[in-house]
């Protein structure tokens, strides 16, 4: 660990102490499972968060890592959670990175969104395990402003996001409500997704997203940035 490193994570011991003391009871809040960067804004902490039985110190981490075309002393992070956040296990939400979270959003173990990304969740967002999100991606299941037709019957509802397990989303890639993606599957970068996919190890990519290659794996390479 850099003196960096050590150094952000004694500014963001009071954020840290914050959200954990509110969401969790003093047993499981002293084991610290979520840790909190300082330059994070906790603009709503209501809802629910659940983690496994098993607790771990920092198995959650929200507003750190280091994407290198980024700067992260300038990057903040936001918190606006009113619904349920269900951790499966480790997971890391990095600098910059945004969740709105007013229905239920699952993340499986393993969950990185490295940086600057964003999560709208009104009704229901799931993540499998081993997931991970690029850079400048928005997961969105609602439309936000509701349409009606000339009955008054509105047009646009909400929709679940279901994205399997081992899928890596590239990076400026749009998942818009409705979107299914299967297990072991690459969304190549740039991708807006707002329709059902099956079938594994598979690319999918373009607009109108299409499969691009099949029988492909992907692995998970750490960088140093």
């Amino acid at each position: 660990m850099t003196a960096f490193d050590m150094v952000n994570l004694l500014f963001s011991i009071p954020k840290t102490l914050r959200f954990n003391l509110h969401y969790f009871p003093l047993k499981k809040a002293l084991k610290f499972p979520v840790i909190v960067s300082h330059r994070t804004f906790l603009r709503e902490l209501h809802g629910k968060i659940c983690l496994p039985e098993k607790v771990e110190t920092a198995m959650v981490k929200i507003g750190f890592g280091d994407v290198g075309h980024y700067d992260r002393n300038r990057s903040r992070s936001i918190w606006q959670v009113s619904g349920t956040v269900r951790f499966g296990g480790k997971a890391s939400i990095g600098h910059g990175s945004k969740l709105s979270v007013r229905g239920l959003l699952e993340l499986g173990d393993g969950f990185n969104m490295t940086a600057e990304s964003t999560i709208v969740c009104a009704n229901s967002i799931t993540f499998g395990k081993d997931c991970l999100l690029s850079w400048d991606i928005l997961v969105m299941d609602t439309d936000e402003h509701p349409l009606y037709d000339k009955n008054g019957s509105r047009t646009n509802p909400d929709k679940p996001i279901t994205v399997g397990s081992h899928v890596w989303v590239g990076c400026k890639s749009v998942l818009l409500k409705g979107a299914v993606v299967p297990n072991n599957t690459v969304v190549a970068a740039g991708t807006m997704l707002k329709s059902c996919f099956s079938g594994e190890n598979q690319v999918i990519g373009g607009n109108p997203p299409a499969i691009l290659k099949e029988s492909v794996r992907w692995e998970h390479v750490e960088m140093s940035v």
